[in-house]
């Protein structure tokens, strides 16, 4: 056994020689980012050790990590194998600071919860309902005591809010990153994991866990006693379902992708493991497809989609673009892999939505302004930072239209900013954060596929992006963006120019509004029962539409 030594959190692990560096930090709970999944592609996860004599480094691209580095020490920890006892600093993702959009458009709603207490005066008694079933009998009178939840699952993100089943009112709301990535960073990863018992325990517990912490924050600043919270709406993609409830999630990683779950349906909080009332309940909306989960679902509800006239298309950009085309209320569904770029991940300088991440970057009268999280000094990009600045580059020509670097263009009003490092071309944005060239192809990958998702919907419906009357942009990540960047990038047609409202976390209002509401579940039913999901999987047209939609 080999002892390593996290020096910046003062944790030591043992690990047996061989295991690597990875290995070592999952062990010890902290959480290094790995969105390649420890295949050695992406860069991120960086550890410098006090001395090479306990590790041995593994081979990896050049462009990783720049000599510079290299000669101070600095490996990659997922492909740097422990010999020895050694000492090192780890890169971590950490939440301080972290910007998590928790507000989404609210649709009206009667207040009509599912959940209900009548107190019987003969018995000074208080009988709990769900529905017509009697859950529990409590003494006392306890009817201005009735709480629920609204959780939103994210890959990336978790916000839980507490909700006043009396008056709707939101009392309190938590919000962190998903604790999964420390085991696996994206949706196929972890249905890799989650197909194994080990793994899908892990996976439920690190989640069930973080949940019950944020449970515990909210009720604290409110005031309010967990056994007094009754039920819980579940509202997350179709795997983060799945592994929220221990389900094992390996039919959704192989033809045909049929989920196990399909939503619509309660189960009990205490299965779940939910720190609410030992009675309570959880409930999940319906799911369309194994790819257009809960999470869109909740998204449909929250602005009516169902109830709109004209054409209206729905996107909840993430690291899986999920998109929704109304068309007089009559919806078709698809999704496509996005892949970590949008999160700031798979790029040279990218970070998460922390302080000190650049958010905004324009290019004006020969200069670059930028604007940061919590105003700090710029330390990296995060993705609207990163799609800010790819968009103003593609808008003033800086890359031509497949996306090279036009560097040797000194007429160029920005040219002053261009440099070499290791021999590559880059792009300065403001102190040590640049863009690479490979950085520009990741956003180029990732924006070709939800274009080509757009098209394809627009496609199979006969439309051209001139009709479309609404554009509504989901997720947390979505309202940070804005919609010039998003189609000088070529992510949206220049026709939605002056048609796209941001909508934010719309998983989290929805899933308030099946809350309040116990009619909307009914609906919504019926609403996804009659959703056709369009498979790109299975789309001929959709390697071409990808391949052209790369192009600025």
């Amino acid at each position: 056994m080999s002892k390593v030594t996290f020096a910046l959190q003062g944790i030591t692990v043992r690990v047996d020689a061989g295991a690597s560096l990875l290995d070592a930090a999952i062990q010890a709970g902290i959480l290094v980012e790995t969105p390649c999944d420890g295949t050695g592609t992406c860069g991120k996860c960086r550890a410098k050790a006090s001395s090479a004599t306990g590790l041995i480094a593994g081979v990896y691209a050049n462009d990783l990590l720049s000599d510079a580095e290299r000669a101070a020490g600095w490996v990659l920890a997922c492909q740097t194998k422990v010999i020895g006892d050694v000492t090192v600093e780890v890169e971590t993702s950490v939440d301080d600071g972290l910007k998590i959009i928790s507000d989404g458009h609210e649709l009206a709603v009667k207040i009509r919860p599912w959940i209900r207490k009548v107190f019987q005066t003969e018995l000074l008694t208080t009988q709990v309902y769900g529905g017509a079933k009697l859950l529990a009998t409590e003494p006392s009178d306890t009817t201005q005591f009735g709480y629920g939840l609204s959780v939103d699952i994210g890959t990336t993100t978790l916000v839980t809010s507490l909700i006043d089943l009396a008056n709707g009112q939101e009392l309190a709301s938590a919000s962190s990153l998903n604790p999964q990535a420390r085991q696996a960073q994206d949706v196929l990863s972890r249905i890799k994991l989650g197909s194994q018992p080990d793994g899908l325990r892990q996976l439920r517990n690190d989640l069930m866990t973080e949940i019950n912490r944020q449970i515990g924050e909210a009720t604290a600043a409110a005031g309010v006693i967990p056994r007094h919270i009754y039920e819980a709406v579940f509202s997350g993609n179709t795997t983060m379902l799945h592994l929220a409830t221990g389900t094992n999630p390996a039919s959704l990683g192989k033809y045909p992708y049929t989920p196990s779950l399909s939503g619509g349906c309660h189960l009990p909080a205490e299965i779940v493991g939910l720190a609410i009332s030992q009675h309570g309940l959880v409930y999940l909306p319906p799911i369309m497809s194994a790819y257009v989960g809960a999470d869109i679902t909740s998204g449909i509800l929250a602005t009516a989609l169902a109830h709109e006239g004209g054409v209206v298309l729905f996107v909840d950009i993430g690291t899986n673009g999920e998109m929704v085309l109304a068309v007089n209320g009559t919806l078709v569904a698809t999704s496509t892999a996005a892949g970590p770029a949008f999160e700031g991940m798979n790029i040279a300088c990218g970070m998460r939505a922390n302080r000190g991440a650049i958010e905004r970057v324009s290019l004006t009268e020969r200069r670059i302004d930028v604007q940061t999280i919590g105003e700090g000094e710029p330390i990296g990009l995060c993705g609207s930072g990163l799609l800010d600045a790819v968009g103003e580059l593609a808008a003033t020509r800086g890359v031509d239209a497949n996306g090279r670097f036009q560097f040797k263009d000194e007429s160029w009003p920005w040219s002053k900013q261009w440099d070499v490092l290791d021999g590559k071309p880059i792009f300065r944005i403001a102190g040590p954060v640049y863009l690479s060239q490979k950085d520009i192809r990741q956003v180029q990958l990732a924006k070709a596929a939800v274009r080509a998702g757009i098209e394809l919907l627009l496609k199979s419906n006969d439309l051209q992006a001139s009709q479309v009357d609404r554009v509504l942009i989901a997720g947390s990540f979505g309202f940070h963006l804005r919609t010039e960047s998003l189609i000088h990038l070529g992510l949206l047609p220049p026709e939605f120019e002056n048609r796209v409202h941001f909508v934010g976390n719309t998983s989290k209002s929805g899933g308030r509004a099946f809350l309040l509401d116990y009619h909307t579940r009914d609906e919504m039913m019926s609403v996804t029962q009659g959703v056709r999901v369009l498979e790109l999987a299975n789309d001929p047209a959709f390697e071409k539409t990808f391949l052209r939609s790369i192009s600025f």
